[in-house]
């Protein structure tokens, strides 16, 4: 699974323990049994405390998967578990290469209590496999539960314990994002892209056909195309920008898919360097398909989106633009902006505008590359003068 070994550094270590979370429902047990299946040269254990062996039948032959070196265990004790994992005289071979354990808050010992769950279960248990497993040099993946917002005790707990820790999150669809937030092995900027279908998860080979929104015609107010770094590459997303009156007089900015905190910033530096007031209006901003962004080259297509929504002024079609605004105004150079350029173009897009320099170190300049040093330099390239609101 091309998606999953991108997000987790290349692909499965031996020895290594992977905690999986997301919320109920998301697809954990599917990903980790579409995985399970496809390792036909590994000896694969698959411990299921939630479902029965049937359940998990019923399943595989639903996503049309199987393998027939995939055992599974309907268990919830850890002894046993370890037992079975571990091999029965020192210096034989272990009987598995990979283990999944669905989930880690359904496993109980004695030694922690009698209660499933509860966040020193998860931490014994959690540590026992994990070290039982290192030791024989098998990968383990555990599969934890959380909510939209994390508070849930447990599988926070352990995010120290192992050395990769992956977050399933949904769109507003069904596309689903696989991230890293924790990896000892690899990168944490990468990022897996499946779409749930009715056969299971399928990897999303084109991204460019979640993310654009095409459109005959003319691009609407505040919409801006940014060409954004995402682990090892790039994609075209749409950021979307509304601002209306603020009701009762207190301005209010509300974003999910970009941090608040920099869409404020953004706006604050269109009303100290182009007059353009945001003070008595809320602020919607959004990213179609539903993708969280970090990456700081959407600061220029943020401030632009803003100006575009503010002053009622479509942003040019064929355009996309990407680039660091610093508080001054100024647009700063971002990381591979001319493999943006270049990315932009083989897509369809005529034109990309940027920073007027390269970082350092990097080199090359595609044709359809345009260079501005300000905000308002920017805003007159694209819509030929600034407007005051």
């Amino acid at each position: 699974m091309a998606e999953l070994d991108r997000v987790l550094g290349g692909g499965i270590v031996a020895g290594a323990s992977v905690l999986v979370g997301g919320e109920p429902g998301i697809g954990k047990s599917t990903l980790m049994l579409q995985m399970a299946a496809q390792m036909r040269s590994r000896a694969v254990l698959y411990v299921t405390g939630e479902e029965s062996v049937r359940q998990i039948r019923l399943r595989a032959d639903r996503l049309g998967v199987s393998n027939p070196g995939l055992e599974i265990l309907a268990e919830h004790e850890l002894e046993r578990i370890t037992r079975l994992i571990s091999p029965g005289k020192v210096g034989d071979a272990a009987p598995y290469q990979i283990v999944v354990v669905d989930s880690i808050q359904t496993i109980a010992s004695p030694e922690a209590g009698t209660i499933p769950g509860t966040p020193n279960q998860i931490k014994y248990t959690t540590f026992e496999i994990a070290e039982s497993a290192r030791e024989h040099g098998i990968a383990v993946f555990f599969v934890a539960h959380v909510t939209k917002e994390g508070s849930i005790a447990g599988p926070r707990t352990i995010e120290h314990m192992v050395d990769t820790v992956l977050y399933f999150e949904q769109s507003d669809d069904d596309t689903r994002y696989l991230r890293a937030s924790k990896n000892r092995f690899g990168s944490t900027d990468e990022i897996g892209l499946f779409t749930m279908q009715p056969r299971g998860l399928v990897q999303i080979t084109d991204p460019n056909n979640v993310f654009l929104v095409r459109r005959a015609g003319s691009l609407p107010p505040g919409v801006v195309v940014a060409p954004v770094i995402e682990g090892s590459r790039v994609l075209l997303v749409e950021v979307q920008a509304l601002t209306v009156p603020a009701k009762g007089g207190i301005s209010r900015v509300f974003s999910d898919r970009l941090d608040s905190r920099r869409v404020s910033r953004m706006a604050a530096v269109l009303e100290k360097h182009l007059g353009l007031h945001f003070n008595d209006h809320d602020i919607y901003v959004n990213v179609a398909g539903g993708m969280r962004i970090r990456d700081v080259g959407v600061e220029l297509p943020l401030a632009l989106a803003l100006y575009s929504a503010r002053t009622d002024r479509p942003f040019p079609p064929g355009t996309t633009v990407a680039g660091e605004v610093s508080l001054a105004g100024e647009i700063r150079p971002v990381a591979q902006m001319a493999r943006r350029a270049r990315t932009a173009s083989e897509v369809g897009f005529a034109r990309c505008l940027g920073p007027g320099s390269v970082r350092q170190g990097e080199s090359g300049t595609p044709v359809n590359w345009k260079g501005v040093g300000s905000l308002e330099e920017a805003v007159q390239a694209v819509f030929g003068r600034t407007s005051n609101g």
